[in-house]
Protein backbone atom coordinates (compact mmCIF):
# COMPACT_ATOMS: atom_id res chain seq x y z
CA UNK A 1 0.00 0.00 0.00
CA UNK A 2 1.72 3.16 -1.35
CA UNK A 3 0.16 5.21 1.63
CA UNK A 4 1.31 3.10 4.76
CA UNK A 5 4.87 2.84 2.38
CA UNK A 6 4.89 7.02 2.51
CA UNK A 7 3.76 7.25 6.66
CA UNK A 8 6.00 4.07 7.33
CA UNK A 9 9.05 6.43 5.61
CA UNK A 10 8.29 10.04 7.01
CA UNK A 11 7.25 8.53 10.66
CA UNK A 12 10.46 6.47 11.00
CA UNK A 13 12.81 9.03 9.14
CA UNK A 14 11.25 12.01 11.21
CA UNK A 15 11.49 9.84 14.68
CA UNK A 16 15.20 8.98 13.41
CA UNK A 17 15.99 12.72 13.01
CA UNK A 18 14.16 13.65 16.46
CA UNK A 19 15.82 11.05 18.14
CA UNK A 20 19.39 12.71 17.09
CA UNK A 21 18.72 16.11 18.31
CA UNK A 22 17.28 14.89 21.47
CA UNK A 23 20.02 12.34 22.13
CA UNK A 24 22.47 15.11 21.65
CA UNK A 25 20.89 17.37 24.51
CA UNK A 26 20.95 14.31 27.00
CA UNK A 27 24.17 13.03 26.28
CA UNK A 28 22.79 9.89 25.10
CA UNK A 29 24.22 7.54 21.82
CA UNK A 30 23.54 9.51 18.44
CA UNK A 31 23.83 6.80 16.14
CA UNK A 32 21.99 4.24 18.20
CA UNK A 33 19.32 6.32 19.08
CA UNK A 34 19.16 6.87 15.03
CA UNK A 35 19.02 3.38 14.79
CA UNK A 36 16.38 2.85 17.26
CA UNK A 37 14.11 5.58 15.42
CA UNK A 38 14.64 3.60 12.11
CA UNK A 39 13.10 0.68 13.25
CA UNK A 40 11.43 1.39 16.38
CA UNK A 41 7.99 0.78 13.81
CA UNK A 42 9.32 -2.48 11.99
CA UNK A 43 6.55 -4.74 13.61
CA UNK A 44 3.77 -2.12 12.95
CA UNK A 45 4.65 -1.57 9.52
CA UNK A 46 5.87 -5.62 8.33
CA UNK A 47 2.65 -6.79 10.04
CA UNK A 48 -0.20 -3.82 10.04
CA UNK A 49 -0.97 -4.71 13.72
CA UNK A 50 -0.07 -2.11 16.18
CA UNK A 51 -0.94 -4.42 19.50
CA UNK A 52 2.18 -5.09 21.08
CA UNK A 53 4.71 -3.86 18.11
CA UNK A 54 6.78 -2.75 20.61
CA UNK A 55 7.68 -6.33 22.05
CA UNK A 56 7.45 -7.64 18.69
CA UNK A 57 9.60 -5.23 16.65
CA UNK A 58 12.19 -5.55 19.22
CA UNK A 59 12.95 -8.86 18.09
CA UNK A 60 12.75 -8.10 14.96
CA UNK A 61 15.27 -5.71 15.13
CA UNK A 62 17.55 -8.14 16.86
CA UNK A 63 17.62 -10.27 14.22
CA UNK A 64 18.46 -7.55 11.70
CA UNK A 65 21.02 -6.42 14.30
CA UNK A 66 22.41 -9.12 14.52
CA UNK A 67 22.29 -10.43 10.49
CA UNK A 68 24.45 -7.35 9.95
CA UNK A 69 27.10 -8.19 12.46
CA UNK A 70 28.16 -3.80 12.31
CA UNK A 71 26.75 -4.25 16.14
CA UNK A 72 28.07 -5.04 19.84
CA UNK A 73 25.75 -7.39 22.14
CA UNK A 74 24.96 -4.51 24.58
CA UNK A 75 24.19 -1.81 21.22
CA UNK A 76 21.71 -4.53 20.11
CA UNK A 77 20.39 -4.76 23.84
CA UNK A 78 20.40 -1.28 24.21
CA UNK A 79 18.41 -0.49 21.07
CA UNK A 80 16.22 -3.09 21.35
CA UNK A 81 15.16 -2.02 24.63
CA UNK A 82 14.24 1.21 23.92
CA UNK A 83 11.89 -0.53 20.96
CA UNK A 84 10.22 -3.04 23.51
CA UNK A 85 9.36 0.15 25.73
CA UNK A 86 8.52 2.74 23.39
CA UNK A 87 4.97 2.52 23.35
CA UNK A 88 4.70 2.76 27.54
CA UNK A 89 4.62 6.27 27.29
CA UNK A 90 3.68 6.75 30.95
CA UNK A 91 6.29 5.00 32.16
CA UNK A 92 9.89 5.91 32.89
CA UNK A 93 12.39 3.89 31.88
CA UNK A 94 16.46 4.16 31.24
CA UNK A 95 17.75 7.44 29.93
CA UNK A 96 18.07 6.30 26.34
CA UNK A 97 14.85 4.46 26.06
CA UNK A 98 13.17 7.96 26.97
CA UNK A 99 15.13 9.61 24.30
CA UNK A 100 13.28 7.35 21.82
CA UNK A 101 9.32 7.57 23.26
CA UNK A 102 10.09 11.13 23.24
CA UNK A 103 11.50 11.29 19.54
CA UNK A 104 8.20 9.16 19.00
CA UNK A 105 5.96 11.69 20.74
CA UNK A 106 8.04 14.83 19.18
CA UNK A 107 7.69 13.25 15.73
CA UNK A 108 3.77 12.74 15.76
CA UNK A 109 3.29 16.50 17.34
CA UNK A 110 5.80 18.33 14.83
CA UNK A 111 4.46 15.59 12.00
CA UNK A 112 1.06 16.99 12.23
CA UNK A 113 1.22 20.21 14.65
CA UNK A 114 -2.41 20.72 14.11
CA UNK A 115 -3.75 17.36 14.96
CA UNK A 116 -3.58 17.19 18.77
CA UNK A 117 -1.46 14.51 20.97
CA UNK A 118 -3.39 12.07 22.61
CA UNK A 119 -4.07 11.73 26.24
CA UNK A 120 -0.61 9.77 26.89
CA UNK A 121 1.42 11.91 25.21
CA UNK A 122 0.15 14.92 26.46
CA UNK A 123 2.62 15.02 29.83
CA UNK A 124 5.68 14.46 27.40
CA UNK A 125 4.92 16.95 24.38
CA UNK A 126 4.43 19.32 28.07
CA UNK A 127 7.83 18.17 29.19
CA UNK A 128 9.36 18.43 25.51
CA UNK A 129 7.81 21.66 24.77
CA UNK A 130 9.74 23.49 28.38
CA UNK A 131 13.07 21.38 27.65
CA UNK A 132 13.57 22.37 24.18
CA UNK A 133 11.92 26.01 24.48
CA UNK A 134 9.25 25.41 21.91
CA UNK A 135 6.08 27.53 21.95
CA UNK A 136 4.30 25.03 22.26
CA UNK A 137 0.05 25.43 23.31
CA UNK A 138 -2.16 23.17 24.11
CA UNK A 139 -5.46 22.82 21.81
Amino acid sequence: NRYLRNEAFIHTHGVAQAAAMIAMKRGQNVELSVIAGLLHDISRYTTGISHEHGPNGSKMARNIMQDTDLFTESEITEVCGAIYFHSEKKRHHLPFDEVLKDADVMQHLMGDPLDPPTKKDLERCRALAAEFGLAWEEA
